[in-house]
């Protein structure tokens, strides 16, 4: 249901400590609300709605889920009344900057303990996409990441996994062990006949090259499912 849009004052006229960038620099970043951080990145309103209340009215869209908005497109977004193509790639920029920050705070070589170690590694690249993709992760004896690569991309439905990409890009890196990933754009967690083939064929072609696949992770969201853990593999 469309919130009526109400007319408001003009955010200048806010007092310093109320305004989103007069906050943000008198108290910093953490006594901004999500909608004042948001509103910041819009940069303005429009003639009835400051950009507090115009991010307000975005994040409503959302449910103030905050994973969800990321999922949102720029196209999307500017199917908000009020939202242009410019304010939509400020924020799409922000949220990719964000994932960004998030991917190379993994970057310093983590050890894989266990399947949910790896849905974090890979979350960033997997939990807001509308389409598959196939991934993995590549360890040494020690499960220490050596590298993370992307297989290939596909469509809502699938998408192709090569054995000979996988192992080449493992031999090429000395990997003794590989964790494989994909998503699921439905939200659905339940393995597919082809995944449990696919899963039970790599893992007899890595014994033949002494690389173990650890694990086969399905990613939905904030969500997944885990070959290893549920006695899969």
């Amino acid at each position: 249901m469309e919130v009526s849009d109400s007319k408001v004052p003009n955010i200048k006229h806010w007092s310093p400590q109320d305004r989103p960038r007069e906050k943000l620099m008198l108290k910093g970043t953490t006594s901004l609300s999500d909608a004042e951080l948001l509103a910041i990145l819009l940069g303005s309103g429009n003639k009835t709605m400051s950009a507090v209340d115009l991010a307000k009215k975005i994040l409503r869209s959302t449910g103030n889920n905050l994973h969800e908005l990321a999922r949102l497109s720029v196209n999307d977004l500017m199917k908000i009344k009020g939202i242009g193509e410019a304010k939509a790639i400020a924020v799409v920029a922000a949220l990719e900057l964000g994932r960004r920050r998030k991917d190379l705070e993994a970057e310093d070589k983590p050890r894989i303990s266990g399947s949910k170690d790896a849905f974090e590694l890979l979350r960033p690249h997997l939990q807001d996409i509308q389409h598959e993709e196939f991934w993995i992760i590549l360890v040494n004896r020690a499960n220490r990441v050596i590298r993370k690569q992307q297989i290939s991309q596909g469509g809502v439905a699938g998408t192709v996994a090569d054995p000979k990409i996988i192992f080449k890009a493992a031999l090429e890196t000395l990997a003794s062990g590989v964790i494989l990933a994909h998503n699921h754009p439905s939200g659905n967690l339940i393995a597919s006949p082809a995944d449990i083939q696919l899963t039970r064929k790599l893992k007899e072609a890595g014994k033949l090259l002494e690389i173990q696949v650890l694990d086969h992770l399905i990613v939905s969201g904030q969500n997944y499912f885990s070959f290893a853990d549920d006695g899969m593999l």
